[in-house]
């Protein structure tokens, strides 16, 4: 089977659809797939080209086994909502180009956002006459309805996208089954959308005590009791409400919160954290793979922030690692998100009010003097029964596989008739 993906994010970035679309293709190059991957230059989440991509407006290259076709995209930095538009504009138009100018494929994986590529998607699906699936990773429309990110033209342009795609894919994947009944609640039919759940990294199942304390040592961070947030610091994120809840406990310093990671959020948050004044509060920059292992190793909680009109718009694939890693986890986040009940079903953590500071803290220090391993541990067992890179993957290649089938059977049967 021949699969061309079309992502705006991959390798090397490591945090959410990058890694994700990562695993996913380098999964089918490794059962024998030919794949390429129609992306842009690495940015995310830094928002930013690293050096050995800046200045070039198309490149192709090859890492482990999947053919990476990149073409230009501008990155905005600072970020607004009127240069993101125009961010993801520059690439859907790049990537249509440089997806016309590859081998017909059996089948293409289209992953939104951004949701313009459901444009590109429904183009080259006309032209090829193959099919396309179109996995959503972020219900695109809701997040800019639910946070007021967009004017109202805009958002309703987004929703007649959305509405097209939905229409012309062959099949829908989505990552939980939440987001799978809000598709489906817009009019689409329940057998056409399938969940694609996010696959956990095995490895972090088997983490070292020592990898921790080393962790500790190079960062200078003691024994102090380590409560920790990694990944995107975007908006969604509502990092806000950490930051209040270090300022109601600046007393204690044997207790610090550490923000790992980076995003077009991070300078404002880092800003709002000098201007509190507080001691208790660590940033550090996205970590490679040794100092991340490290970094949960180390960590006595983990939490998870959303803003409270987040629920089923999106997923953050952070809960998967922290479950995985056996770390207990106090979200706060709305208690009918997605979140809330894998928490609640797991017994990994406890649950709080999306944007209740004071809550937070009092979560914490609940679990401070009760037994956060065994919490952990219910999070390591959960995330096994349900994200195991195997059985994830495995579904992910059979639903391309049977897409790509019925297209090649509807293509014989034309044949015959005529």
């Amino acid at each position: 089977m021949k699969v061309l993906i079309l992502s705006i994010n991959y390798w090397p970035e490591v945090t959410g659809i990058g890694a994700f679309t990562t695993y996913r293709a380098e999964y089918l190059a490794r059962s024998g797939h030919d794949v390429e991957v129609c992306t842009s230059f690495p940015y995310y989440p830094e928002w930013r080209v690293p050096k050995e991509y800046a200045g070039k407006f198309a490149l192709t290259e090859e890492h482990n086994g999947v053919k990476i076709v990149r073409s230009y995209l501008y990155v905005p930095n600072p970020v607004t909502a009127a240069r993101r538009i125009l961010h993801e504009a520059s690439f859907i138009f790049s990537c249509t180009l440089r997806a016309l100018m590859r081998r017909r494929p059996d089948v293409l994986l289209v992953v939104s956002p951004p949701l313009g590529l459901a444009a590109t998607a429904i183009l080259l699906s006309r032209v090829w006459r193959v099919p396309f699936v179109f996995d959503v990773e972020d219900l695109q429309p809701d997040s800019a309805s639910d946070l007021e990110m967009l004017p109202a033209w805009a958002i309703k342009l987004l929703y007649k996208l959305e509405n097209a795609a939905y229409r012309n894919a062959r099949l829908v994947t989505t990552l939980t089954a939440s987001m799978k009944n809000k598709i489906v609640g817009k009019g689409i039919p329940r057998e056409k959308v399938e969940v694609l759940e996010p696959r956990m990294d095995d490895s972090m199942t088997t983490l070292l005590k020592e990898e921790g304390r080393e962790f500790r040592r190079r960062y200078g961070l003691g024994e102090k009791f380590l409560v920790t947030h990694s990944g995107n610091m975007g908006v969604k994120q509502g990092l806000e409400v950490i930051l209040n809840a270090a300022a109601l406990n600046r007393a204690d310093d044997s207790l610090l919160f550490l923000l790992v990671g980076d995003g077009a959020d991070r300078k404002r948050v880092q800003q709002r954290a000098k201007e509190l004044g507080l001691p208790n509060v660590r940033f550090l920059p996205l970590l490679d793979e040794d100092d991340f292992r490290g970094l949960l190793s180390a960590s006595d909680v983990c939490l998870v922030s959303q803003q409270k009109g987040v629920t089923e718009i999106a997923f953050p694939s952070k809960i998967v690692t922290y479950l995985a890693a056996g770390r207990p986890i106090v979200a706060s986040v709305n208690p009918q998100s997605e979140v809330a009940r894998i928490i609640e079903k797991s017994g990994a953590g406890m649950i709080v009010e999306a944007e209740d500071a004071a809550g937070l803290l009092a979560a914490i220090r609940e679990l401070r003097i009760q037994d956060p391993a065994a919490m952990g541990e219910n999070g390591r067992r959960h995330a096994r029964e349900r994200w195991s890179a195997v059985p994830v993957l495995g579904h992910m290649e059979q639903c391309l596989s049977a897409v790509a089938g019925s297209a090649i059977g509807s293509i014989m049967k034309e044949g015959v008739s005529q």
